[in-house]
């Protein structure tokens, strides 16, 4: 705890007065706030010690003190951890005395309620009307009182139970956002503010459906501060606010386009294994994050033959892949190239993995802009392609709805709808570049 005096004393009734508070200036804590101050209808919460509530002394003969705060009639209670001798307490001054750190703890106390103070403080500033939630929420969890929606959202997150995968796109957002504007107050979060973040992520080069995922995950960390009383619900900055999609185009390779990664000769170190990393997941459908958590463990045999057995990070679902069936078990021989899966699996992080394989792209004459989530699209095209049944693939890729799987078969149908008319329009046209015999 912050101590807020030195030697001295502050009068209770001063500190607990409800009209309004003093301020100290040499330790540069400004605590002269009245109600009129923000143009706030709030009522303050009035705090008093209390000693001994339970009325019940545990074996050393002692009782706890506590702080009450107080607030249209209900009560919320606080540990102060100091424990007394019913001796050691004046019930009519609620203080500490006879004991031989008295003034010591007098202080303590006196700060805690002050501490309390400046918390109910911090949500005035931000227009937030003050509970006895809130207020016992920030004790418990023991959050800066004067915290930003940055500082807020981080926190939540690292002690949220969502998904790793869900974790780091969320903090991926809080780092944009931060860049974008350093240390945020949430009474900045406004309809103007997404706006502006919108243009800002444009001006980036951002796509629009990246633009539309930065935008989804800042407005589930908004709900939540709305949640636990940051942001007034009525100041929702999404109500108005439309988020912009495009229909994601499903970007996979053709098995001649395939073929010629698994022929591309690479010398250098790295990106052969990017490469092969990447192959493997073609025959796999893995997402990324499922192959950078690849162990030993996950390699299992069934009646001799190996098969792949995991989680999805993602969704939780049990997957298991007979490697040794899928695409003539060319995974097999990728894995046999390495030793130790845990090896294979350590390729770095996504965006480092996705730009060597522009690299290999490009020495390979693709022209598609592709990630490791292509190679996920890939499998699931080719075996829709091959005549798999949809709900194999379903099982095969660990979708939850085979609506989800469906539309790897309509863009391939799509594909050859479109292929062919390029064609049959290319037959059409004449060559003028040709030279004509004319007899």
């Amino acid at each position: 705890m912050i101590r807020m005096w030195n030697h001295f004393l502050i009068p209770k009734s001063t500190l607990l007065k409800g009209s309004h508070w003093y301020q100290f200036s040499h330790i540069g804590l400004q605590l002269l706030v009245q109600k009129s101050t923000f143009g706030l209808k709030m009522d303050k919460i009035k705090y008093r010690l209390v000693y001994n509530r339970k009325k019940q002394l545990n074996k050393q003969g002692m009782a706890l003190v506590q702080a009450e705060a107080l607030l249209n009639q209900r009560k919320v209670y606080f540990k102060t951890n100091i424990y007394l001798k019913p001796e050691h307490w004046d019930k009519q001054t609620s203080q500490v005395c006879n004991h031989p750190q008295a003034n010591d703890l007098n202080t303590m106390l006196f700060e805690f309620i002050l501490h309390l103070q400046a918390i109910e403080l911090s949500l005035w500033k931000r227009s937030i009307p003050v509970t006895l939630s809130l207020l016992k929420d920030a004790i418990r969890k023991n959050k800066p009182v004067n915290v930003t929606f940055p500082v807020f959202a981080r926190v939540y997150v690292q002690e949220s139970d969502r998904k790793r995968s869900t974790k780091e796109n969320l903090l991926t957002t809080i780092n944009v956002l931060q860049e974008f504007r350093p240390g945020l107050d949430f009474k900045d979060i406004t309809y103007t503010l997404l706006r502006d973040f919108e243009v800002h992520l444009k001006e980036k080069g951002n796509s629009v459906n990246t633009i539309a995922k930065h935008l989804r995950q800042l407005r589930t960390l908004v709900n939540e501060a709305i949640n636990q009383g940051y942001i007034p619900s009525d100041a929702y900055p999404f109500r108005k606010f439309k988020i912009k999609q495009e229909k994601g185009r499903k970007e996979f390779l053709t098995p001649d386009e395939l073929r010629k990664l698994e022929n591309l000769q690479v010398s250098d170190k790295r990106l052969r294994h990017v490469l092969d990393a990447f192959l493997f997941c073609c025959y796999t459908g893995l997402r990324y994050s499922d192959f950078c958590q690849l162990t030993p463990e996950n390699i299992i045999r069934v009646n001799g033959k190996r098969w792949l057995y995991f989680k999805s990070v993602k969704t939780d679902v049990e997957i298991r892949l007979p490697l040794h069936l899928l695409f003539e078990g060319k995974a097999l021989a990728v894995l046999e190239r390495y030793d130790i899966v845990t090896d294979f699996a350590k390729i770095g992080p996504n965006s480092e993995a996705n730009k060597h394989l522009a690299q290999l792209s490009a020495l390979a004459r693709i022209r598609k802009h592709i990630t490791y989530h292509t190679a996920r699209h890939t499998c699931a095209t080719l075996l829709v392609h091959q005549g798999v049944p949809i709900t194999t693939v379903q099982k095969l890729l660990g979708h939850t709805s085979v609506r989800t799987t469906e539309v790897y078969s309509e863009v391939l149908s799509n594909t050859i709808i479109r292929d062919l008319k390029a064609v049959k329009r290319k037959k059409k046209t004449p060559d003028f570049r040709r030279p004509v015999e004319c007899g």
